[in-house]
């Protein structure tokens, strides 16, 4: 070890390299903070007494005992300000666009979440213009809801299709072990709706060394904090995909001789998950973090330690599944689940939704009984076919993930649906809103 210039200094011991890691003794050195291992970019992740281990993100690769170590004296930065927007960075904050630096203040990433005395409840409503979202599972502002999805679902176009059509002031996209083929989809997608000025994106690719996927939700947060607390703004932040997350956390602890927990995963898999989810807030002044994370789920085991995890976390869940039917992909009515819906809707949205929802999903149920009666030899009532004609077109105007409306003709479409194929008894909604928005035949 030798020193440099003031405060500071230059290691040259290291006591034990893994795939992953490098360890050597330290002094006055901070959990996260950046260091450089012969000019590679690492990271502190654990301190016990001066031993102090440090990721590094481009693997430890050619690097030998005596290489130089250089703490810098801060966890990962960024610079924020208006120059973000309609910009796309890497997990370091670096632009990859092609366009000039950044101007701005720099801050630090990966810092406390909000103190609950500053939050609000939420009670402001955020639109998809995607029914099985808007309609059934309403998002408010301030919420942290998951995208459970298999892993050959279009949760990239879906995520892509949140991004252009949700009423928000900023959209933050983090991306997380996307191909490059996904990233030019979203490039050219929000290049050709000339949506650019309002969505900053943080992208890691499959080209890039999987560790630094951890960086991203912190980078994307720190951002949207910027937006929502200094311009009070209503900021959505869509994370993809948070299973590709975990599995760079599980590299890390396993690359550390960590026992892993359930699933190969790190036992600290909660908290990881928790520190980055609970960022989303309601503001009193105004302003809002709102996250959308596409968690994928191999071979639909709910079980798994991620979206078992993260479904103790979140406020809800949102499911991906192909409708036979139709052919389509759609938000399914029965697994999806938005927890503080009923915070806005019937309050922030129309009179009838509480009751237009509840009624569309219970005759939609009755569609799968008799679906499944028609499986198993039953003959089929009346009532039963109707059912099976009202939720093909169910799916085909309101489920699909490629239908875009907003709420009123949401709940307009559902209430001619009703009309086509039931009375009004069976629709079973209050009298009173029967008569007033019951479709009356011309």
């Amino acid at each position: 070890m030798r020193e440099t210039k003031a405060f500071q200094k230059i290691y040259t011991r290291i006591t034990q390299i893994t795939k992953a890691t490098c360890s050597l003794q330290a002094e006055d050195v901070g959990y996260e903070e950046l260091a450089s291992i012969n000019g590679r970019l690492a990271q502190v992740v654990k301190i016990m007494g001066d031993h102090v281990t440090l990721q590094v993100f481009g693997g430890t690769e050619g690097i030998p005992s005596n290489a130089e170590v250089m703490f810098f004296g801060h966890p990962p930065t960024i610079k924020v300000g208006e120059d973000l927007a309609g910009r796309f960075f890497n997990a370091f904050g670096e632009p990859i666009d092609g366009g000039p630096e950044v101007e701005g203040e720099e801050r630090e990433t990966g810092g406390p979440s909000v103190n609950p005395v500053r939050r609000k409840q939420p009670s402001e409503l955020i639109t998809t213009g995607i029914a099985g979202i808007d309609l059934n599972n309403t998002i408010v502002t301030g919420q942290k809801i998951p995208f459970f999805s298999d892993p050959d679902q279009p949760y990239n176009q879906v995520m892509a299709m949140v991004a252009l059509r949700a009423e928000a002031d900023k959209i933050i996209l983090g991306g997380m072990g996307l191909t490059n083929d996904d990233y030019l989809f979203y490039k050219n997608v929000f290049d050709n709706a000339g949506a650019l000025d309002r969505i900053i994106s943080f992208v890691n690719t499959t080209e890039n060394p999987p560790v630094e996927r951890l960086l991203v939700p912190d980078m994307a947060l720190t951002a949207a904090e910027y937006f929502a607390v200094e311009k009070n703004e209503k900021v959505l932040v869509l994370l993809t995909d948070m299973t590709l997350y975990a599995d760079a956390l599980s590299i890390v602890s396993n690359r550390m001789d960590q026992i892993p927990s359930k699933d190969s995963m790190p036992g600290s898999l909660y908290s990881d998950l928790a520190r980055i989810y609970e960022k989303a807030v309601q503001f009193p002044e105004g302003g809002s973090i709102t996250i959308i994370a596409v968690t994928t789920i191999s071979g639909g085991d709910i079980t798994h330690a991620i979206p078992d995890n993260t479904g103790y976390i979140t406020e809800g869940q949102l499911f991906l599944r192909r409708d036979s039917d139709i052919g389509k992909v759609i938000v399914d009515p029965f697994r999806s689940l938005s927890r503080l819906k009923q915070l806005v809707i019937g309050k922030k949205t129309r009179e009838d939704h509480p009751q237009v929802m509840n009624a569309a999903i219970r005759l939609f149920a009755d569609a799968a009984n008799a679906k499944t009666k028609l499986e198993n030899g039953f003959d089929l009532t009346h009532y039963d076919e109707r059912t099976l004609h009202f939720a093909k077109e169910y799916s085909e105007q309101l489920l699909a993930i490629d239908v875009n409306m907003n709420v009123d003709a949401m709940l307009n479409t559902a209430w001619k649906l009703f009309e086509r194929h039931f009375k009004p008894a069976e629709v079973s909604i209050r009298e009173e809103l029967v008569n007033k928005y019951w479709v009356k035949e011309h």
